[in-house]
């Protein structure tokens, strides 16, 4: 009768590295979920580094405080416009061969991606997606930008800015999502957003005017100047804003005199 072959220290070493490497090949995934994939790389098609947040209420001279609040808040608004004018040239690209031959996997990948940041309707024919995207995926001008943000925020004063970044008076519908407004109405549920960062906060601004329906007049009067090969101004596009505030045509007005009267101490 043959004696039975236990294992030696050795091999149940050795069994025990293979069992531990099998464990761990296996669980990787989970243990190190894959980044996600961010279609368009944003970070090569317009490079942004975040500066520290002036205290503006400490800058009392008025034109030194405008400097420091354009010097802090344009890095970030070109970047967005540059990075939706790669998108836009992308969905040109698409235009050309749809219905022509199929679309490569990174393509459809980025396709999607706007079809569902912008919620379109992906049931759509792909021409009509993009021709709707392409109406929804366009620039702001800076100055609109600046001096919305200039308005809503006091030049970056108001708690909601300095404490979270928020210069654009933007709101959220999540308990906790923000700051509760001293003189909010007691029935109402909103509150004002809290973001992690300046380009969060951009993003979400640009985001907004260009996929909310309340903004679909501006998005037109845009539309309608690219179409007519004309300037897409920051004044042309003020006047789709009327459902920004609830001071409707007083508030467009005084955004156009801000646009006006700032526009000499911009940077070039």
């Amino acid at each position: 009768m043959r004696d039975l072959d236990f294992p030696t220290p050795r091999r149940i070493l050795y069994l025990s590295v293979i069992w531990v490497f099998g464990a761990v090949v296996l669980s990787y995934p989970f243990l190190f979920p894959p980044k996600k994939l961010d279609p368009f790389n944003e970070q090569n098609i317009a490079p942004y580094t975040e500066q520290e947040m002036p205290n503006f209420a400490e800058i009392t001279p008025v034109l030194l405080r405008k400097k420091a609040f354009f010097d802090y808040l344009l890095p970030a608004i070109r970047h967005h416009n540059k990075v939706i004018l790669e998108k836009r040239s992308f969905l040109k690209e698409l235009k050309d061969v749809i219905g022509k031959q199929p679309l490569s996997d990174i393509q459809q990948t980025r396709l999607d991606s706007l079809i569902a940041e912008y919620r379109v309707n992906p049931e759509d024919d792909q021409e009509v997606i993009v021709s709707r995207l392409l109406g929804k995926i366009d620039v702001i001008p800076a100055e609109l930008v600046l001096m919305q943000a200039a308005n809503e925020s006091a030049w970056g004063t108001s708690r909601f800015a300095r404490k979270g970044f928020n210069f654009f008076g933007l709101w959220c519908f999540r308990k906790g999502c923000g700051f509760v407004p001293k003189r909010r109405n007691q029935d109402a549920a909103h509150e004002v957003a809290k973001f992690n960062n300046l380009e969060h906060a951009v993003r979400t601004y640009f985001r907004n005017i260009n996929r909310h329906q309340a903004y679909a007049q501006l998005r037109e009067i845009r539309a309608n100047l690219r179409n007519n090969d004309q300037q897409i101004t920051a004044e042309k596009l003020a006047k789709g804003l009327k459902n920004y505030s609830e001071r409707g045509d007083e508030y467009i007005h005084e955004l156009i005199q801000m646009i006006r009267f700032n526009r000499k101490f911009l940077p070039t």
